[in-house]
């Protein structure tokens, strides 16, 4: 099967799909009739990004792997206006305090569902996920490294006041995992260099989706270096090998409803 199909005569010509080709990779060759081809290699070069697909009004281009008949047409119904995107932003907490009871699974895997349509470089989708249910099981391995920062980068550990986190443990208050009843991580191969980027917008996109559930979510920053650093918890974790954590978030019910909208400062803009 060819890389792209194109029926004639669904076709517009309206050249829709050459334009927006990332890479180039169609043209429409100056001939009265004629569709978008495949330049020479497209198959070499193609990320499968479904741009083509997508753009085409009429539904005429299928990408080998990418069929527009499997692809939800856009409902701009249901796009937030400017100020309602607005709100929904700015009323985006960092929760650190979480009721008990568990999130149902069905709603943690549709907030990955959604998360996963984070732009990648190359359209790699690099993106693994790790949910963990009662993360607290690990929290003191992270506590463990923290002490060991504390011994070993002593000026780094108080810059961050990492002392204050392990004191706040010894008395019982968990400011590693907060007491969520989950924790999600998104690791990826070591080896790929978009992967850091592609992990951090995926979260990036669940902790903005998450409030539409009624959740909350917090970085959790601790538990990740921890995870990458720390052996005893690369080993409890068991990621494959060649992978690396790139980000992690605690997730749950909040304990706490707010009620305003914090004042940030002004954004620093340089026009040029």
């Amino acid at each position: 099967m060819p890389l792209f199909t194109v029926d004639a005569d669904k076709c517009g010509r309206c050249g829709a799909c050459v334009n927006v080709c990332p890479g180039g990779l169609l043209e429409k060759k100056d001939v009265e009739g004629a569709v978008p081809t495949p330049i020479e290699k497209a198959e070499e070069y193609c990320i499968h990004c479904g741009h083509c697909v997508a753009v085409c009004p009429k539904g005429a281009l299928t990408l080998i792997d990418v069929n527009p008949e499997d692809c939800e047409p856009v409902n701009r119904a249901l796009h937030p206006n400017p100020d309602n995107l607005e709100h929904y932003l700015r009323a985006r907490r960092s929760i650190r305090k979480y009721q008990e009871h568990p999130v149902p699974e069905d709603i943690l895997t549709r907030l990955i569902e959604i998360a996963r349509y984070g732009p990648s470089g190359s359209n790699k989708q690099p993106v693994h996920w790790l949910v963990i249910e009662k993360p607290e099981r690990f929290a003191g391995l992270v506590v463990d490294w923290l002490r060991l920062m504390i011994t070993q980068q002593p000026e780094w550990a108080q810059s961050i006041q990492l002392d204050r986190v392990v004191a706040a443990w010894e008395q019982g208050i968990n400011r590693i995992t907060r007491g969520a009843p989950h924790l999600i991580m998104a690791h990826a191969p070591k080896s790929d260099r978009t992967a850091q980027a592609a992990c951090t917008i995926a979260l990036t996109n669940l902790t903005l989706a998450a409030p539409a559930f009624h959740l909350g979510t917090c970085w959790s920053g601790y538990f990740n270096t921890a995870a990458g650093l720390y052996p005893p918890l690369v080993e409890a974790l068991g990621l494959p090998s060649d992978h690396q954590p790139f980000g992690s978030l605690v997730i749950g019910f909040p304990k706490f409803v707010y009620h305003r909208l914090p004042v940030r400062k002004p954004p620093p803009i340089t026009w040029r």
